[in-house]
């Protein structure tokens, strides 16, 4: 059991917006501090407020941060009733959700990796109009910027029926696009949309 004074909570008692922004590694410290392994580059969710929600199997939990702040790659934090490195250790593997209402606004050009997952990725065919080549359906980061995982339709013009790409196996296909202005022009958030200079062809 672990000795903290937060509620757990029943399905539908939580935001609905929650997000997965990363999970505690380990105790830090002995005064019960913990580190967290944040799920992208931008650790700015987690910083940016002071209420977080822990998950682990089917119990939600919601902690009041008394301080966060990025240490390396990760982010050390301290919430209320953790005192010291026992209780922070029974923390560990939990996931660490926010709801997306609270996360800080980001600078002109910046996005969270969260919200282009689902976007279709634009590009161009052999006569330079507009093609749908796929879909985010995810979003890594490999050091030195993020990149899109998106999965490969049938190219079709806008607005036409796709199909899955296959491979030999009958899988869809995917392709790793990076996120740097040499292949991505714009993203349109309320659209749903990015256009890229991804060739049809990859």
């Amino acid at each position: 059991m672990i000795a903290v004074s937060t509620a757990s909570t029943a399905s539908g008692e939580h935001p609905a917006d929650l997000v997965e922004v990363g999970h505690v590694t380990e105790a830090y410290g002995i005064r019960g501090g913990l580190k967290i392994q944040p799920y992208s580059a931008q650790s700015d969710a987690l910083l940016g407020t002071r209420s977080w929600w822990l998950r682990k199997g089917r119990e939600i939990r919601r902690v009041e941060v008394l301080s966060a702040k990025r240490h390396g790659a990760s982010v050390t934090a301290m919430w209320s009733g953790v005192t010291d490195r026992d209780q922070a250790q029974a923390w560990k593997g939990w996931t660490v959700l926010v709801p997306r209402s609270e996360f800080p606004p980001l600078a002109e050009g910046e996005f969270y990796w969260v919200d282009l997952i689902g976007c279709e990725l634009i590009g161009k065919g052999e006569n330079g109009e507009d093609r749908l080549l796929g879909s985010v359906s995810h979003v890594s980061d490999n050091g030195a910027h993020a990149v899109l995982h998106v999965a490969l339709v049938v190219p079709v013009a806008l607005g036409e029926s796709s199909q899955p790409l296959l491979d030999a196996k009958g899988r869809q296909r995917e392709t790793l696009v990076p996120f740097v202005e040499a292949y991505v022009r714009n993203v349109d958030l309320d659209a749903r949309r990015i256009d890229t200079d991804w060739p049809e062809g990859f």
